[in-house]
């Protein structure tokens, strides 16, 4: 006999989103981040993924401004893919890793490809959106390079992932200081398809408003 599972697409979003609605603490979230929160959770299944958000200012009202006008700046073509793009029409969508200078700017700087490629965004970076769902090389670097007089993104979305760096990078978002709005996930969690997810949400949340 066939399988009986959810075939329609609008009930399974209905279905999906209706629990994160019930596990998920979003009330406990300013407005203007829930869309995007509840998008970061759709893509991963872990409504537990308020529990570890850290934020500064508004990013979402922030990365708004700026969408139409300035890029967004990509770490990993994972990320870049995972964006959708007729949701931003009119956003260029920069991912550089597979440019052959950066494997040579990487062999200059004595670090990864990761790196060298936010060391390659300096001419896009002052006013753009940066997604970083991969490497925390290219959120250390970030931060270094701003720290440093470097151009100022409008918004970071920073959820680098895995064992290595990827907590300590977050934290060094957290404690830098900066002024620049961000959004990010404490611990190991991250990855593309949240950063990805986090930039999809940009087009559904309205800021005040809860979407």
């Amino acid at each position: 006999m066939p399988r009986d599972y959810v075939k329609d697409p609008a009930e399974i979003y209905r279905q999906s989103f209706a629990t994160i609605e019930a596990e998920a603490r979003l009330d406990a979230l300013p407005a203007p981040l829930r869309a995007v929160v509840r998008r970061m959770i759709h893509a991963c299944g872990m409504t537990d993924l308020v529990d570890d958000l850290a934020w500064y200012d508004d990013p979402v009202a922030a990365a708004r401004r700026a969408i139409g006008g300035a890029p967004i700046l990509t770490d990993a073509q994972m990320v870049a893919s995972g964006i959708i793009r007729g949701r931003f029409p009119n956003t260029e969508i920069v991912c550089v890793i597979a440019e052959d200078v950066v494997a040579e700017t990487a062999n200059r700087l004595g670090t990864t490809r990761s790196a060298a490629a936010v060391e390659l965004w300096r001419g896009r970076l002052q006013g753009a959106i940066v997604a970083i769902g991969n490497a925390p090389t290219a959120l250390f670097h970030l931060l270094d390079l701003i720290e440093a007089g470097g151009p100022r993104p409008a918004a970071v979305f920073a959820f680098p992932v895995g064992f290595v760096g990827a907590v300590e990078s977050k934290q060094a978002l957290i404690d830098a200081n900066l002024g620049i709005p961000y959004l990010t996930l404490r611990g190991r969690r991250g990855g593309s398809a949240i950063a990805a997810a986090a930039i999809n949400g940009l087009a559904d949340a309205i800021p005040g408003v809860e979407a």
